[in-house]
């Protein structure tokens, strides 16, 4: 008979948010156990983040396809042992190779690795077991072999002519990069802008880019069949591709978990997992964090849920993750960078109180001397003058949203954001001349001209 293991915290999945919950839950003192069916570093080390940000900067510096490549190997071999199964251990996290199945409220068995099944009862338990590329149901599109975010790595040559269904953030990314290796890109997008979700002069700027850089975007294009060698879309228009790439969607990675078995409910749409405010799942006992729960599409949101999932179950604190300022950024040339709400969603929320703050960057002194004009930064301020949201196009964005994070994050004023000295000269210049152009605008104002000129009068009449 297998014997029972006895653990405080099973975390079934070794993705982002699976790593930071079990680091978190052992540096808290629990006894934790980690089961990944692959190895652990999820899709942001394997097939997402580290990936396709070396194959961009591999490409921005003009390689060929076979050394883009071998950087894109480099950096994985690179980063990969800082997530291994020895790394792990060393910090006080056992790790199981194996697929987790839940047998109950508070059991499961995981399958797989040289011990066969093991037999695991848990205190608590966090599911983290990601999400994987979807491919939308246009008749054809299965049969025509294409590539997604996860197989875009596997052809040993560059696809001559490439078409990429998909202009959010990873099919732009990936459409440049293809094009700047030397592939005809197509990059078809369903909405009317590329960035659905981005404020619509950043989408539009990188669309200005993309086609001055050769990349054919076409916008409002819904692909209706795929045949031999061609996408279909509405209207008879016709996209002849070599190789054919999907960045429309995820889907939670929830099948064989037995969630039914422990009580876990799921929604009926992705199959994404149910949480509430904290990450409990429908049992009490067992938390969800990442892209499982799909409120997470990001590295760093995923690791910030898990850590406060784990640290909920075990220490009993009550607040959850704060994401409302959880910065993100698609890292095409230029970067585009956003923290908070967009211009339209403060001007739904807030109407006539809602203020936006645009600044140039043919006034930054960096841009003009790289010769990068082309961007902006965008400050939307709120009622009380608190800044609520932000974007930055530029080169680097995202490190430049990071401040402007904690900006959001605290409620500063636009004010406050100014009185932090930035450095000279550097694209973090942008919001900040936006935040003072606010804060002139605010001196300007009638009844704060009279306060400062009756001020300004009794100090002449004082120091004569």
């Amino acid at each position: 008979m297998v014997p029972v293991e006895r653990y405080d915290v099973v975390v079934a999945g070794g993705g982002s948010a699976g790593l930071t919950g079990a680091r978190a839950a052992a540096r808290l003192g629990a006894r934790v156990l980690l089961a990944e069916v692959n190895e652990p570093g999820g899709d942001c080390l394997w097939t997402g983040c580290v990936p396709s940000k070396a194959l961009l900067h591999a490409a921005a510096r003009g390689e060929d396809f076979g050394a883009a490549m071998a950087q894109v190997r480099r950096a994985v071999a690179a980063i990969a042992p800082h997530d291994s199964a020895r790394a792990l251990e060393a910090q006080g996290v056992a790790v199981v190779r194996g697929r987790a199945r839940f047998t109950g409220p508070r059991t499961l068995e995981i399958e797989g690795g040289e011990e066969g099944i093991r037999r695991v009862r848990f205190r608590y338990a966090l599911i983290a077991t990601g999400s994987a590329p979807s491919l939308p149901p246009v008749p054809g599109l299965a049969g025509a072999g294409p590539l997604t975010s996860d197989t875009v790595w596997e052809p040993a040559e560059p696809p001559e002519r490439l078409v990429v269904l998909g202009g959010g953030p990873i099919g732009c990314e990936l459409g440049q990069a293809f094009a700047r290796l030397g592939a005809r890109v197509t990059v078809a997008e369903m909405a009317d802008r590329l960035l659905p979700r981005e404020e619509p002069a950043a989408g539009e700027l990188l669309r200005e880019r993309l086609e001055g850089e050769g990349v054919t975007v076409l916008t409002g294009f819904r692909a209706e069949r795929v045949t031999a060698g061609e996408v279909h879309g509405a209207g008879g228009r016709v996209l002849p591709f070599g190789r054919l790439l999907v960045t429309t969607g995820r889907t939670a990675n929830t099948s064989g978990l037995g969630l039914a078995a422990a009580g876990v409910a799921v929604t009926g749409r992705d199959g994404e997992v149910r949480v509430d405010s904290r990450l409990r799942t429908a049992n009490r006992r067992i938390y969800a964090a990442g892209d499982v729960t799909g409120r997470s599409a990001f590295t760093h949101t995923a690791g910030a849920q898990a850590a406060a999932a784990v640290t909920h179950a075990l220490l009993g604190l009550r607040r959850g993750p704060d994401l409302t300022a959880a910065p993100w950024v698609t890292f095409t040339d230029p970067e585009v960078a956003r923290v908070g709400m967009s211009a339209a969603q403060a001007r739904e929320k807030y109407g006539e109180r809602a203020r936006v703050r645009v600044l140039s960057h043919e006034r930054v002194d960096r841009a003009v001397a790289d010769g990068r004009t082309d961007g902006f930064a965008t400050l939307v301020i709120g009622p009380g003058g608190r800044i609520v949201g932000a974007t930055v196009v530029a080169p680097r964005a995202g490190e430049t949203i990071a401040h402007l994070a904690t900006a959001v994050r605290l409620r500063w004023t636009a004010g406050e954001y100014a009185k932090t000295v930035h450095p000279y000269p550097t694209y973090a210049d942008g919001p900040w001349q936006a935040a003072l152009e606010e804060v002139y605008a605010s001196l300007a104002s009638p009844g704060t001209r009279r306060a400062t000129i009756a001020l300004l009068a009794l100090r002449r009449a004082l120091h004569r």
